[in-house]
């Protein structure tokens, strides 16, 4: 499944999470997405963007291990189905949007939380979603912008014989 598509699932995902421990495993998902994510960029995407997206990986992993958290919520997405990233300043703003949504979810359980135990763990997610927003940002910047003087790849091939046919 594609980064846009899983990234989207996790926003979803972590918007309906109501309860506590469902917005626990929601933001622990989507940090083992952010991983899958980095790892895959660190393999198959833009050499100049290979170490921020190592440490993206790096971040999510260091985080997740020994969570103890099930992988995937029943009909939803996991971060193993990542098979492709089929637009990547779009999968990234995603992320970003992700992971900024799940620093806020954490905050709130955190703010509402008398369990010591329970308001380390969202600091510490808190944390890793702050890193891991961090290096997305970076690997943003990285990017070319869009040629936005240069008509999209659809009108560009539709050719001359379209545009006679429409005068």
């Amino acid at each position: 499944m594609d980064a846009e598509r899983l990234i989207a699932i996790s926003r979803k995902d972590l918007a309906e999470s109501r309860a506590v421990p469902e917005v626990m495993a929601s933001a622990w998902r989507a940090q083992c997405l952010a991983q899958a994510v980095g790892d895959h960029l660190a393999l198959f995407g833009p050499q100049e963007l290979r170490g921020e997206a190592r440490g993206l990986g790096e971040t999510g992993g260091r985080r997740v291990a020994g969570a103890g958290l099930p992988a995937r919520r029943p009909g939803g997405a996991s971060a193993s189905q990542l098979s492709e990233v089929l637009d990547l300043r779009e999968a990234l703003e995603g992320l970003g949007g992700l992971l900024a949504e799940v620093g806020m979810a954490l905050v709130g359980v955190a703010c509402g939380t008398d369990e010591e135990s329970l308001y380390w763990q969202c600091i510490e997610g808190i944390d890793a979603a702050d890193e891991a927003g961090d290096r997305v940002r970076v690997m943003l910047r990285r990017l070319p912008e869009p040629d936005r003087a240069r008509p999209p790849e659809r009108a560009a091939a539709a050719g001359p014989a379209d545009s006679a046919a429409g005068a």
